[in-house]
This record gives C-alpha cells, sequence and structure tokens, in this order.
C-alpha cells in the first residue's frame, strides 16, 4: 500500500510520524526525566512515594552492583515479581548497566520459569520472595549464578515495611519456605552498590533492550527481540496519541496513571512504565489487580488521568458497588488493550467515568502497540483503530499477497520502528513470520474499510486469548498428554463472559479411572493459572484429518 488512507482519521494535532533517534538509548532517555523531574513523584505504591531522584540514585546504585558480579554488557538479567517499586527500579539499573531485561511471569510453574531461564541464558535474577520456591526446584538446571530477593515491604521504609512483610510471611502466609544459599536481599544489593564504582557503558539503540517472551505456534516459548529503539519509538508513538486528550490536564498538575496490568507484560511496560517516565508522571502500582476492592480503594487516593487496562480489570471495576467512591472525573484515557474490549464493558465504561475505552491493537512482537482508536472517540467502535505514527499496516492472503479490496479479510502484517529485530536465537521462526520487505505477520486476520480502521475477524494461529495472555494449545496438549491415564486430547478456546476466552481441554482416556480432579491436580501444578483449563470434557475419540491431524475447529464449533 503506498498511501496510508488511515491519516486522514487522526486527531488534529497528532503527526503522521515520530522520530525515535532523538534519544539513543531507553538509559538516555530515563536519565533526562531523572534530572528534569527530579523532586516529582515517580511512582505511589501502599500510600509511599518515591521519586525520581530516589529512582535515579537507587537504580544507580543496583547498576554498580550487578557490574561488581561481573555481568558485563548483554548479559542477561530476569525480573520475577508483581507491580512493586523494586521492579521499575531494576529495569533502570539493568538496562542503565548495559544488561538486557527478561521480564517473567511471576506465576509460572517451575517448568515454565526452567524453559525460559535456560533460553535467555539469564545469569541473574531479580526475584520476590513469595516465589523463591518456585525459582528453588528449577535454578540447578539453569545458567541463573546471582539470586536478588525482594519483599513487598522493601522499598517502604523500616516500620511499615516490616509490619508489611511481617504481614505477607506470617499472617498471610504468602511466603511458602525455600532454600536458595547465597541469595541477597535487594536493600542489602542496594547498600553494596551505593559504596561500589558505576561503569556508564554506552548503550546504543541498536543494543537489546528487553527479551519479552511470546508462545509461538509451536507451542515453545520465544523471546521477542526488543531493542532500545523499538520500545523508545512505542513510548514516542504513544505519547503523541494521547497527547489530544493529555493536554487538556490543568498546568501544573501531574498526570498520573494506573498500573494495574503487571509490568512483566509489555503492554505495562512500555505504555504504562516507561510512557510515564517519558512524560515525568506519577505511576500508581497495583500488586494485585485481582482485589477488586483493594485496586479501588487505592485509586481513591489519588487524581487519576490515565488508565491502561484489559477488558476483564474494566468490567470488573465497573460492576462494584464501591467504583463511585474513587473520582473518575478527571481520567482523559482508558487504553483497552491484550484482548478484545466487549461493547457492553465500553458502554457502561464510558456511562460510569464519561471517559470512553480506546482499543488498541499490538504484541510482544511490536513493543506492543500497532493501532488504537483514536483518543477523541467518543463511542465504541468495535474496531482496533487506524496504525499509530509511522507504522504501516497490510492485510495479505494466504500466498503473502497484499489484499487491496476493502472489506476482504487477510492477515494483518505490520511495519514500523517498534517492530521486533526477531526471535532471541530463532532465526528459523524469525524468517516464518517476517517478510521479506520487513512487515511482521501476527497470524490474525482483519478487514479494513475506507476509513483506514482495522477490525479482527478471526486467527490463523491455534491461540487462545484469556484476559490478555496468550495460550498456545501445543502447550497445554504437551503439558497433559504427560499426565499418567491420558491416551490423547486437544485445547482449544471457548468465548467466556469474564476473561473473553477461556480454555476446554478434551481428553481421551488411556487410563478408565482418570478423573477431572486428577486433571486438574496435574495441569495446577504445570501450568500458570491462565494456562489452566476451565472446562475439562472427556470423549472416546477426537475429530481428525485423514492424516491425523486434530481438528480444532470441529472442537471448537462444538462447544
Amino acid at each position: 500500500m503506498t498511501e496510508r488512507i488511515w491519516l486522514s482519521s487522526y486527531p488534529q494535532g497528532v503527526p503522521a510520524d515520530i522520530e525515535p533517534s532523538q534519544y539513543p538509548s531507553l538509559v538516555a532517555l530515563m536519565e533526562e526525566s531523572f534530572k528534569k523531574y527530579a523532586a516529582r513523584t515517580a511512582y505511589s505504591f501502599m500510600g509511599k512515594d518515591i521519586t525520581y531522584a530516589q529512582t535515579d540514585s537507587l537504580s544507580r546504585a543496583f547498576a554498580a552492583y550487578l557490574q561488581g558480579l561481573g555481568l558485563v554488557k548483554g548479559d542477561r538479567v530476569a525480573i520475577m515479581m508483581p507491580n512493586v517499586p523494586q521492579y521499575p527500579v531494576a529495569v533502570a539499573a539493568i538496562l542503565r548497566a548495559g544488561l538486557v531485561v527478561v521480564n517473567v511471569n511471576p506465576l509460572y510453574t517451575p517448568r515454565e520459569l526452567e524453559h525460559q531461564l535456560k533460553d535467555s541464558g539469564a545469569k541473574a535474577i531479580v526475584i520476590i520472595e513469595n516465589f523463591a520456591t518456585t525459582l528453588e526446584q528449577c535454578i540447578a538446571h539453569t545458567p541463573v549464578k546471582h539470586v536478588v530477593l525482594c519483599a513487598m515491604g522493601d522499598q517502604l521504609g523500616l516500620l511499615k515495611g516490616t509490619l508489611v512483610n511481617y504481614a505477607v510471611r506470617n499472617v498471610k502466609k504468602m511466603v511458602p519456605a525455600y532454600n536458595l544459599p547465597g541469595a541477597v536481599r535487594f536493600n542489602e544489593a542496594i547498600a553494596r552498590g551505593t559504596k561500589a564504582p558505576f561503569q556508564n557503558p554506552p548503550v546504543k539503540a541498536d543494543d537489546v533492550a528487553v527479551l519479552q517472551y511470546t508462545g509461538g505456534t509451536t507451542g515453545v516459548s520465544k523471546g521477542a527481540v526488543l531493542l532500545h529503539r523499538n520500545v523508545i519509538a512505542n513510548v514516542l508513538q504513544s505519547e503523541v496519541w494521547n497527547q489530544p486528550v493529555m493536554a487538556k490536564i490543568p498546568a501544573g498538575e501531574q498526570s498520573t496513571g494506573v498500573c494495574a496490568l503487571p509490568l512483566y507484560h509489555i503492554f505495562a511496560f512500555t505504555v504504562g512504565m516507561m510512557l510515564s517516565m517519558r512524560m515525568g508522571g506519577k505511576l500508581v502500582l497495583i500488586p494485585n489487580p485481582r482485589d477488586i476492592p483493594g485496586v479501588l480503594k487505592e485509586l481513591s487516593k489519588h487524581t487519576i488521568h490515565s488508565f491502561p487496562a484489559v477488558n476483564t480489570l474494566f468490567n470488573g471495576l465497573a460492576n462494584h458497588p464501591d467504583f463511585n467512591t474513587v473520582n473518575w472525573k478527571n481520567l482523559k484515557v482508558s487504553v483497552g488493550g491484550g484482548t478484545a474490549v466487549q461493547g457492553a464493558v465500553a458502554k457502561l465504561w464510558l456511562e460510569k467515568t464519561g471517559c470512553p475505552i480506546c482499543e488498541g491493537y499490538g504484541l510482544s512482537e511490536t513493543s506492543p502497540s500497532a493501532s488504537c482508536n483514536p483518543t477523541t472517540s467518543t463511542e465504541y467502535t468495535g474496531t482496533i483503530g487506524v496504525p499509530l505514527p509511522s507504522t504501516w499496516m497490510k492485510l495479505l492472503d494466504d500466498e503473502g499477497v497484499e489484499v487491496t479490496t476493502l472489506g476482504q479479510p487477510g492477515e494483518i502484517a505490520i511495519k514500523g520502528p517498534q517492530v521486533m529485530a526477531g526471535y532471541w536465537q530463532r532465526p528459523d521462526e524469525t524468517a516464518k513470520v517476517m517478510t521479506p520487505d520487513g512487515y511482521f505477520k501476527t497470524g490474525d486476520v482483519g478487514v479494513m474499510d475506507a476509513r483506514g480502521y482495522f477490525k479482527i475477524v478471526d486467527r490463523k494461529k491455534d491461540m487462545i486469548l484469556v484476559s490478555g495472555f496468550n495460550v498456545y494449545p501445543n502447550e497445554v496438549e504437551e503439558v497433559v498428554s504427560d499426565c499418567p491415564g491420558v491416551l490423547e486430547c486437544a485445547a482449544v478456546g471457548v468465548t467466556d463472559e469474564k476473561s473473553g476466552e477461556a480454555v476446554k481441554l478434551v481428553i481421551v482416556k488411556k487410563d478408565p479411572a482418570l478423573t477431572e480432579a486428577k486433571v486438574r491436580e496435574f495441569c495446577k501444578a504445570n501450568l500458570t493459572g491462565y494456562k489452566q483449563p476451565k472446562m475439562i470434557e472427556f470423549r472416546a475419540e477426537l475429530p481428525k484429518t485423514p492424516v491425523g491431524k486434530i481438528l480444532r475447529r470441529e472442537l471448537r464449533d462444538k462447544k
């Protein structure tokens, strides 16, 4: 496509392109904000504010500590935590030391964690003690040599921190026993780093910033290689996209965003943490978004301007009796991502807040944002909006040829400065998704209308999208086929009112004594929560093609 017909749908003031080269690296972007906004609050967590200056000194000390361990430029460091202040501090430190961030879901099972640590070659991990037992079970099989242990109360001051840690460990019993010899506490690492020299390595735009793990059609999790310039581009794209409404914040009032989505998810990482850093905003860190009353209680203490979330969270909040304890009048932008926003949820959110949900679209491979509805929209469109500045999108048929007839479906392909460099050490997988002219093939089937708005109508890959998280049937099937008593199985996605989609598992028994309870127990031990089947069905046989391939679509249609 030689022209970008969607540009005519851009709100006034939004440029057609951004200039990602204005920062040589994410380090330059962060250090500019540390100086410019030193006195401002960068993060608010459980009633404690942490300033940009504090984030600067903590991350500098932690960077010096990491260098003191012998880690050198390009080494990978994993982070396995919920949204606590140590997360953004660790990210800033890792990048400042010239290292690479590996985001890890803290709810992973030992099997899932082992794969990611081995695949990334991570030499160190920053982990919250609540999940230390998971690491203990697999660390011997990974290249990890250094462990930094965090606790919920580390950054809350001595008195409050001690109380919070006591409650988490002893009252709520949220820290199972573990044994990790040689692990160093986060605050101890900071203390050591404060006394150590820090070498400021030259970090360039083409250096790797993040390995963002995502499933593949093969079911094996692969690392999307995001360079410094990829993430910078997406931050700047998101900033100009939000500008028409964010410009309405009164002069002198600090923009405040909610970070309820987990920071290990690329949506929260870029559009939450990094965008807030660039704008000198305050980010309210929510460690447990499932605790809806707790989320509303925290939000009632703040003036909120931006709220990126997934459909499930918008729905859970809007339907809660305490919803109106929060002052939503200052909310300027609600971005829905990760999964389709449902029309009923969008309608209710608009009624209750006066701020429409602008649905966006993206993937780990695109840092993540590729398209979005204009932030000036006043109604729910049911589309994924239009491509962001500097982004090109087209639709391809099964032969890889561009579909030019309006309304005709094709696979969505994306080109732009936010598109990954490839999959970590997987040139074979990279070749499958990148076109010769630099487009990334998403596996999602869409249509485009005359205004340049895209809508997703189907999915080429057998992926299941549970509350914004990718679940690959192959991985679920591979795990379940190891369950004693299972002959064969198939996993499919079925519509779910709460999470958009849920995993349905169909099993053919080898042992008649196999029960649903046994399967569930096995899944719980080997699959993180959102990958576990919501429905389990036993059948005499699975539908197959003449060559023996399981017909998942047929299982889906027979819900």
